[in-house]
């Protein structure tokens, strides 16, 4: 699969995967902790980057979804190779500058590390809301196409914070499919891959669809496959999932980062990436292309 294509292909994909998030963050940033009814009630369908939401943002502005990932991706460019600890210092110096959210699990693991230099979070029941899987895209880009390699930097980004079974299966299961997407893989093979996490772990079935959408993990990921297996266009699949509210910012990031690397650039939206905000849409771009040409893949062109 992974000849099929060439630098460009995934170079494209891996762009729209990165803009996908950053978007999808923005875009249900405004929904985020509304019911789907309230949604429908106030905007009919939602589909318009305007900021405000329960944080007041600025139209195009992004949250903590894609901020985490944007230091995760820092690390690797900077290090130019896999550093836990790089990582744990630019989340710290994050939490330090007083971002505009941050979920309770991440604020605590990152805390441990500046008490105590903990880059392990104890394993907790409890901790398997979707903070580790919002932001892992840098390591799935930087360990393009080797799976090993994903599963170390996916799951070591994520025990910072999160270290529960549910939480490592659904990361573990994302790169997977981010992986398939960016080499052009039909989405017949990724809904097996989806179907295979199912079956080792079937709570998260998602069919037939609950219409939960909140920060626990397995509901995240249910909405994020119901929409995007449903969907047959970038837009659609996000639209869908962000007008389900609840933890829409994330749902929103994670189905964009999917539907992204499936799509790609041209199937996003321009009205969406115009209104989104310029210095982090440069970053991203930037920074893709280092990742992508550090990466196992990129080595090979």
């Amino acid at each position: 699969m992974f000849n099929q294509f060439n630098r460009e292909d995934i170079s494209d994909r891996a762009r729209a995967a990165f803009v996908g998030m950053a978007i999808g963050d923005a875009l249900g940033a405004t929904v985020e902790f509304m019911t789907a009814s309230e949604i429908a009630s106030k905007y009919g369908t939602f589909r318009d980057i305007i900021g405000g939401g329960w944080l007041r943002l600025k139209p195009g502005q992004v949250t903590d979804d894609t901020e985490m990932a944007l230091c995760i991706g820092r690390a690797i460019v900077k290090s130019q190779t896999w550093s836990l600890e790089a990582v744990a210092d630019n989340f710290a110096a994050w939490l330090k500058s007083r971002p505009v959210d941050c979920g309770d699990t991440c604020r605590k693991g990152i805390r441990a590390y500046l008490l105590h230099g903990q880059l392990e979070s104890p394993p907790n029941e409890w901790d398997a809301g979707n903070g580790a899987a919002m932001r892992l895209l840098p390591a799935a880009l930087f360990s393009l196409p080797d799976e090993e390699l994903l599963k170390k930097y996916v799951l070591e980004q994520a025990h910072i914070t999160h270290n529960n079974p549910v939480s490592d299966a659904a990361c573990i299961c994302l790169g997977q499919l981010i992986h398939l997407a960016l080499c052009g893989g039909e989405k017949s093979r990724l809904r097996r891959q989806a179907d295979g996490l199912v079956a080792r772990f079937p709570t998260f079935v998602f069919e037939p669809y609950r219409g939960l959408a909140t920060g626990y993990v397995v509901d995240t990921m249910q909405t994020v496959f119901h929409w995007f297996f449903r969907g047959r266009s970038f837009e659609e699949c996000l639209v869908g999932t962000v007008n389900q509210g609840g933890d829409a910012d994330t749902t929103g990031a994670i189905c964009g980062m999917l539907a992204g690397a499936y799509y790609g650039m041209e199937a996003i939206p321009k009205r969406w990436i115009k209104k989104m905000d310029r210095t982090v849409i440069a970053e991203i771009e930037d920074m893709v292309e280092r990742l992508i040409a550090a990466s196992p893949v990129g080595r090979r062109f």
